[in-house]
């Protein structure tokens, strides 16, 4: 069983995958990093100075100056301003895999199949540059 394992490991395709797992966490802390600390500060600051990853309801009732003073009061809350940074992260990340997924697509186009005729003899494809059939030896007239 540890031989099979071994194998396993020693494919490239489990190797690229735990490259590529790598890759995207690291991408989604430098994200994250640019919609916190770059994007979401003047899109703050247009909206009247809003900072979003403040923006909190407190569920026990009680007003809360800031999100840190409520955690520290133990206060349940819904954080909706960090959910709005994380949706953002999201639809950055998203966008990001869908422009290197059309670009591999775009690089994988399939090679264009042969132009080809049919043998009025026997039907069978031949290509169009043939002067006879592979099949059944007759001469092919070229178009």
């Amino acid at each position: 069983m540890f031989k099979e394992f071994k194998e396993f490991i020693a494919k490239g395709n489990v190797i690229d995958l735990a490259i590529g797992i790598i890759i995207g966490a690291a991408f989604g802390k430098i994200v994250t990093s640019f919609v916190s600390d770059i994007l979401m500060p003047p899109i703050g600051m247009l909206l009247g100075k809003v900072d979003f990853a403040e923006k909190f309801i407190s569920l026990n009732g009680q007003a809360y100056a800031t999100l840190a003073a409520a955690k520290a009061a133990g206060a349940p809350t819904i954080n909706y301003g960090m959910f709005i940074n994380t949706i953002i992260d999201f639809v950055i990340v998203a966008f990001a895999i869908f422009l290197v997924v059309k670009q591999v697509n775009k690089m994988r186009t399939p090679a264009e199949a042969p132009a080809v005729k049919d043998c009025p003899y026997c039907l069978s494809s031949v290509p169009d540059k043939a002067t006879r059939c592979p099949q059944c030896t007759s001469e092919l007239k070229s178009a």
